[in-house]
């Protein structure tokens, strides 16, 4: 087929200088593969999981931490014990030096010091391996509930309907599979730990502090602790807001880094990169100051924090001091006691510090509770039953249905398509075609009446069953990174080769395939950016063809196409759409004269209906189009009607 010459069809999108077909070569270069095959064969066996997806959301909701550590709570008692004992390993070295001092050194028994440093080194020793294996044992469980919270998040992300994409930017929702996950898993991995490191310590050093001398320990308790509390209130009201600030600032942060990569083909045509530059350092400003707040409330503290506990060290130490000359105190208890004060503190330090991540990851944990909740807007009733083979009739019964509440797309639409039959809408900009069609595959639900398949209303059956016997090639079909096999078989990844190359040859993709390197394991990149738009479009129709559908859906499938490029797509439409129901919304009234009917839709109903020649007979809104239709023709200028975009 010589449209595949030259970089794709003609018109079509191609790019000058690339191989056959629009398709860089892509593969393994010959003199990589003995390389490349060593490496396989050294690959070891993966195991596939089946992984069952309901459209019902089975999970509680409420999301939290003490929901997302719930599976794992036998492990974490595990980590809890093991934390415990490396407490206990790690201070217990002033205790070690308060018995070397004065049971070893004053009264000069160097056998006691003896045996106190050797306690000492072996508590050291065995608090580095109890703390090796309690950090890999905590971070195999941390890893364990990241893995299970991206796997539900991303679950519930494919049941949510096509209202929750349309009206959420992208950008945010990466960042609820991205950052806000990555703030739980430092939460997990290192938060939550240390909060039970530094509270063990709190309470060792307390028992010890009391047990050594009562009097010092009360002036700690009440004197000091009483000023750390009340900071640490205030550092908490004020740094609760700060983050969650700055997970909002993130959240809009990667929205626009995500927007800016779609769009930068529009953003490089139309010259807006310094825009864009402003526009994005306008929104990291706002993160960064978000930042800023929180990072000035903590460096109030911290400094505060730190003068407490050195004050607090030297009324200790003074009056501590006045009790050893008064020889209430000894002077290795002294000793144990300005060490274990110095405990004291640290773990109070850490907690305020840990409470900053504790905010963070309570922040990621309210957006992903936030998203879990979130209902899908089309949903699978838990009664429903399976589709069964349809023959593919269509009802429309007295359906009205808005996008946003108050503002009717459509209006008490009444509409019958016969089983087999081919049924094109037309109409302005705006008139509902697309909707009409985005309720026949149930992107979305009438607000009032009834969509039936067969006289099956599509609310009462299952979403899988459904679309497994619907098709959709849209205006601008969406490729995904991988291989021409990989997008052709999409909807049946099962399928052989021979159903591959079946599917290529009924829509006239074959010669394209014959012809490449690596034929159907070619590389297509990124959305199909190194394919013209007819090739893209034949693509999607092979798509579409080796799924068999018993309904298809075509929504203006070639309305960015050149004459040339249109007639070779609407040849393979005829062997797709040989017995399928088949709704086309037409761009192009060559492509609405070939349905059996036509529907004409204004301002959300539809006004005439019928065959080609029956609508130009009735002198209506058609006859007008179709009027202006074929005067452009006759002068001989491409069709240009502005009527049925």
């Amino acid at each position: 087929m010589a449209f595949f010459g030259g970089g794709g069809f003609a018109g079509g999108g191609g790019r000058p200088g690339q191989p056959v077909g629009g398709l860089p070569f892509a593969g393994i270069p010959p003199e990589m593969m003995a390389g490349v095959k060593k490496l396989l064969d050294k690959e070891p066996e993966h195991h596939v999981d089946h992984i069952p997806f309901s459209p019902i959301q089975r999970e509680q909701k409420g999301f939290s931490l003490g929901h997302l550590i719930r599976p794992q709570r036998a492990a974490m008692a595990v980590g809890v014990v093991l934390v415990f004992i490396e407490t206990i390993t790690l201070q217990i070295g002033p205790l070690l030096t308060q018995r070397a001092v004065d049971r070893g050194m004053i009264p000069g028994n160097f056998g006691v010091v003896v045996t106190m440093a050797a306690l000492y080194i072996g508590a050291v020793a065995v608090n580095s391996v109890i703390g090796g294996y309690r950090i890999a044992w905590t971070g195999k469980i941390g890893q364990k509930l990241m893995y299970s919270l991206r796997v539900r998040v991303f679950s519930h992300i494919q049941r949510l309907s096509l209202s929750f994409f349309t009206d959420e930017k992208a950008g945010r929702i990466m960042t609820r599979m991205t950052s806000d996950i990555e703030a739980l898993t430092e939460l997990l991995q290192d938060g939550l730990i240390n909060l039970i490191v530094q509270g063990f310590t709190l309470f060792f050093v307390v028992a010890v502090l009391f047990s050594m001398n009562v009097q010092l320990a009360l002036i700690v308790v009440f004197a000091i602790v009483p000023v750390m509390t009340i900071m640490t209130l205030w550092f908490r009201s004020r740094s609760e807001r700060s983050y969650e600030r700055v997970r909002e600032r993130i959240s809009d942060v990667m929205a626009d880094l995500q927007e800016s990569l779609s769009g930068i083909r529009i953003v490089t045509a139309y010259n807006r990169q310094r825009y864009n530059k402003v526009k994005h350092r306008n929104i990291v400003g706002d993160h960064k100051v978000a930042n800023e707040k929180a990072a000035k409330v903590a460096a109030v503290y911290g400094p505060g924090t730190d003068a407490v506990g050195t004050l607090g060290q030297a009324v200790v130490l003074l009056l501590g001091g006045w009790m050893v000359l008064d020889g209430r105190l000894q002077i290795g208890q002294l000793i144990a006691f300005v060490l274990y004060l110095s405990a004291f503190f640290a773990p109070i330090q850490q907690l305020v510090q840990l409470y900053n991540q504790y905010q963070s990851g309570q922040a990621a944990v309210a957006k992903i509770r936030e998203l879990l909740d979130t209902d899908p807007s089309v949903p699978e009733l838990p009664g429903a039953t399976e589709l069964p083979p349809v023959r593919g009739e269509i009802t429309f019964e007295g359906v009205s249905f808005g996008y946003v509440p108050d503002q009717p797309v459509l209006r008490d639409v009444d509409l019958t398509i016969a089983a087999g039959e081919t049924f094109s809408l037309v109409g302005t900009t705006g008139a509902g075609k697309s909707t009409i069609a985005k309720l026949v595959t149930r992107f979305y639900d009438p607000t009032e009446g009834r969509v039936l398949v067969d006289g099956h209303d599509l609310q009462g059956v299952t979403l899988a069953s459904l679309r497994r016997q619907l098709g959709v090639v849209p205006q601008e079909p969406f490729l995904f990174a991988g291989s021409l096999r990989d997008n052709i078989a999409f909807a049946r990844p099962e399928a052989t080769d021979d159903e591959l190359i079946e599917a290529c040859r009924a829509v006239g993709l074959d010669e394209l395939v014959d012809r490449l390197p690596q034929g159907l394991d070619t590389a297509v990149f990124e959305r199909g950016s190194s394919l013209s738009s007819g090739e893209r479009q034949l693509l999607a129709l092979a798509r579409a063809f080796l799924a068999q559908p018993r309904v298809l859906i075509l929504d203006e499938a070639t309305s960015s196409l050149d004459l040339r490029s249109e007639a070779i797509i609407e040849r393979a439409l005829d062997n797709l759409l040989e017995g399928r129901t088949a709704i086309i919304i037409a761009h192009r009234l060559s492509t609405a004269m070939r349905a059996d009917r036509i529907a004409v839709v204004n301002d959300g109903r539809i006004v005439e209906l019928g065959p080609h020649d029956d609508l130009v007979a009735q002198g209506g809104v058609y006859a007008t189009m179709y009027a202006t239709w074929t005067s452009h023709m006759s002068d001989g200028r491409p069709e240009q009607h502005p009527a049925p975009t």
